[in-house]
């Protein structure tokens, strides 16, 4: 925790140095240009927090804050996550092991895995790497973890298209619409865009096909402002 507790000062004093500098440039600016007001007074608030010590990340600014601050590009407003090195004795301990590093770092995302065992697994082959994996209780392994967390972390999120030849999984941002995802396929879809019908992915492996999901009424048909969830199978209907 004391390496931890180091690195996130150092990148905090990185950071004021950087936020006074900007404060300066924009307290400067202020006098011709009223708008810049608020972006002046958050930049105060952020000097406090950073000469404190608490990284950005865990400052409490919302999302309309962390958006003024962008242009700044500063270290401690990213999403952290921390990956906690364990032992092979202290496997099934993992939580009890990670409590304290989650406290200490209120707002990051924490994963404890053992790299020793998770590189000696990356070297068998898939039946044996799951043979160990199991025997060892540790499920599909830690590292298909770390890669969700780290996914999620910057705002990704995954939806599907399916049909007779293929299935395939697209990536978008969190927080896009239907017609926004659309367009990850091909610009024409969201241009066009008229509806979607989706489906979370669970429901549609249980209903074991998209004909049978309708008819069980499990598909819905959604419209334009529709926030599209991670795991949504979607088929687009559009006209160009």
């Amino acid at each position: 925790l004391e390496q931890l507790r180091v690195v996130e000062i150092e990148l905090a004093l990185a950071d004021l140095a950087s936020a006074e500098k900007a404060l300066e440039k924009t307290s400067r600016m202020l006098k011709g240009d009223r708008s810049l007001k608020p972006t002046a007074e958050l930049l105060e608030k952020v000097v406090i927090h950073l000469s404190d010590g608490v990284p950005l990340y865990r400052a409490g600014l919302d999302d309309e804050q962390r958006a003024r601050l962008r242009e700044f590009f500063l270290l401690t407003d990213k999403p952290v996550l921390a990956v906690l090195n364990i032992g092979e004795d202290q496997i099934g301990s993992e939580d009890e092991l990670a409590a304290p590093v989650r406290a200490e770092l209120a707002g990051a995302e924490v994963v404890p895995l053992s790299v020793q065992l998770e590189a000696e697994a990356a070297q068998l082959d898939e039946d044996e790497r799951a043979e160990m994996l199991d025997a060892l209780g540790l499920g599909e392994g830690a590292v298909p973890r770390f890669l969700r967390s780290a996914y999620h972390l910057l705002g990704l999120r995954t939806f599907f298209t399916t049909g007779e030849k293929e299935s395939r999984a697209w990536t978008f941002r969190a927080g896009s619409t239907a017609p926004e995802c659309a367009g990850v396929i091909h610009t024409d879809f969201q241009r066009g865009f008229i509806r979607a019908e989706t489906i979370q992915w669970d429901e549609l492996l249980a209903a074991g096909s998209w004909t049978a999901a309708r008819d069980l009424g499990k598909v819905r048909s959604e419209g334009k402002d529709y926030l599209v969830e991670d795991g949504d199978v979607m088929e687009f209907r559009f006209n160009v």
